[in-house]
């Protein structure tokens, strides 16, 4: 059983429910990296996704796209990450998803990626541009190395492309609130609640939610409907308007502590 697998088997147990927070790998540095990442550990998010800078991150909207270009700027490499995912693989278990488009993996290898991320103590990958039919290339390395490539949904997935994820799905199902980048949006009431209705009688994987959420309130209606809440454009608007600050890694504990609170 994966850590991610864990978290959300023991937060059943107690009707909990997951809060998944990214961040985008080396904004503005490596090391503040690290501090906000030990931030979030200790107000309580269980699972982290930790993006890999892109140059052109389509799925994203413009707050996660700066960040990425802050990350670049900064040249940090995968390398740098993985070192990043060792030295908190030291501290703590928190699950680690890779988070990030396919072209750097793809450039680095499959199972070379695969290999170097299990070793430096990753827990699986989220590539958000990978469909489901061409996932095979990096799907059959982290099958072997027992590590989630964590699969996603969207409205526009019918039934049929619900029950065929779903059935090969491990760690989460991470479901695309809505269509086009990310960003904060209004989270839909009951389209949503519907949705995930329709996933959970075909899957016995979690579901967690995410795109759109970027208040406690929101987090707090999408922990009545999923298995988990995703954050990210919320968090990485606040390291973007604090990056020259020393007080960074506290504001964003501040905020995820509401997060926390809500969900």
């Amino acid at each position: 059983m994966s850590r991610v697998e864990k978290v959300f088997r023991k937060l059943q147990q107690k009707d909990g429910k997951a809060l998944i927070t990214y961040i985008t790998a080396g904004d503005p540095t490596i090391s503040v990296s690290r501090e906000i990442i030990l931030e979030l550990i200790r107000v309580g998010a269980d699972i982290i996704e930790l993006g890999v800078p892109f140059s052109d991150p389509t799925a994203d909207g413009p707050v996660i796209q700066a960040a990425c270009q802050r990350a670049l700027k900064g040249r940090v490499t995968l390398p740098d990450i993985l070192s990043l995912v060792k030295d908190i693989r030291r501290i703590s278990d928190i699950p680690i998803i890779l988070f990030g488009y396919y072209n750097p993996f793809f450039v680095f290898g499959p199972e070379e990626i695969c290999r170097k991320a299990k070793e430096a103590g990753a827990d699986g990958f989220l590539v958000v541009d990978l469909p489901y039919e061409a996932a095979d290339e990096l799907k059959q390395y982290t099958d072997q190395m027992e590590m989630d490539l964590i699969s996603l949904l969207a409205p526009t997935s019918n039934e049929r492309r619900i029950k065929m994820i779903s059935e090969n799905a491990r760690g989460f199902l991470y479901y695309i609130s809505m269509t086009g980048v990310t960003g904060a949006h209004h989270l839909c009431g009951q389209p949503t609640l519907d949705t995930i209705e329709r996933i959970k009688k075909v899957s016995t994987v979690p579901v967690a939610i995410g795109f759109g959420i970027s208040a406690p309130e929101q987090a707090r209606f999408a922990g009545t409907v999923a298995d988990g809440v995703v954050v990210g454009s919320a968090i990485v608007r606040i390291i973007e308007e604090n990056q020259h600050s020393r007080q960074l890694p506290r504001k964003v504990g501040e905020f995820v502590a509401q997060l926390r609170k809500a969900v």
